[in-house]
């Protein structure tokens, strides 16, 4: 269970891994949104983008080498271009947004994707249903796009909703994956914009909370400060502790095993005390090598995946 950059890292260690077949990646939809008449799945095209080597190395997401003619024009036109859109990445959403515009769910379209760029595991959205995260501020309630690139995560977060998941349902793979693996992990991934959006599904903290296989968690936090975006600003402003801590307690009761940094360490005990065994490791990878050496630790906690 993953999204956004810190997520996608993890998926990628994961696929370097774990033998076809043995893998399915489920990506937060919460931030899709439409731009210019095109569905825009982010998350679901930074995981798909990073499994491909296509990801921009320098920013996580978009197309490694991207042009911008078109968004380019498309200011010269008049339209708001405050979300990148590059000229390859362009073409995945108007394919998108043909195939479901035709019928088809956005599982189905998120595998032609995937494996027309040569993806081999499976990558799965939470759900074929629209599910939309929504920023509550002082001022409007704002898209997690909004929120996240027009304004920097800048306005002071007062809650968090997630518009239409009372009647959604968990994705045919989704569910699949949670009634028959034999390990689940919750990528370090933002707790409200990333995750919070998977568990909001009906059914979804349900099913983890009776899970019969190994759970296991890794913070997006590390002594204190965000690996990436505005996880620690949001718990802050939300009156939570922006911690390990705080983000363990999103997790309590749906998660056996929870990574934590070296550099917090003095709070293991406290993971403890929240129900669930903490692993102190590095949790801050940048390189292929780091990436494979943390997954390798999580997929340990299950034993073989062969």
């Amino acid at each position: 269970m993953v999204g956004g950059v810190g997520g996608a890292k993890l998926a990628l260690g994961l696929a370097r891994l774990v033998p076809l077949g043995k893998l399915v990646i489920a990506v937060n939809t919460g931030d899709d949104e439409t731009f210019h008449g095109l569905h825009v799945s982010p998350d679901l095209d930074t995981v798909m983008y990073t499994l491909a080597g296509l990801a921009n190395p320098e920013t996580g997401w978009g197309v490694e080498g991207d042009t911008f003619n078109a968004l380019e024009m498309l200011r010269r036109l008049g339209a708001e271009t405050w979300f990148n859109l590059g000229d390859r990445d362009l073409a995945v959403h108007v394919r998108r947004t043909q195939m479901l515009e035709q019928g088809d769910s956005l599982s189905d379209v998120t595998g032609f994707l995937c494996r027309s760029l040569g993806v081999e595991h499976p990558v799965v959205p939470m759900s074929d249903d629209p599910v939309r995260t929504v920023v509550c501020t002082n001022d409007a309630e704002l898209s997690m796009q909004q929120y996240f690139v027009q304004l920097r995560a800048d306005p002071v977060a007062t809650a968090v909703k997630y518009s239409g998941a009372s009647s959604a349902k968990p994705s045919p793979g989704f569910l699949s994956a949670l009634e028959n693996a034999g390990l689940v992990v919750l990528g370090p991934s933002n707790p409200f914009l990333s995750i919070g959006p998977m568990l909001a599904v009906p059914g979804v903290r349900k099913r983890l909370e009776s899970f019969p296989g190994v759970r296991a968690g890794i913070s997006p936090i590390v002594s204190g400060a965000a690996l990436r975006g505005p996880a620690a600003k949001m718990m802050a402003e939300l009156g939570e502790e922006p911690s390990v801590l705080g983000v363990a307690r999103h997790y309590a009761g749906i998660c056996d095993y929870f990574f934590i940094d070296h550099q917090d360490a003095n709070l293991a005990e406290g993971i403890v005390e929240l129900g669930m065994t903490p692993v102190v490791d590095s949790i801050i990878v940048e390189t292929l090598e780091e990436k494979i050496t943390l997954a390798r630790r999580v997929l340990d906690l299950a034993g073989d995946v062969s």
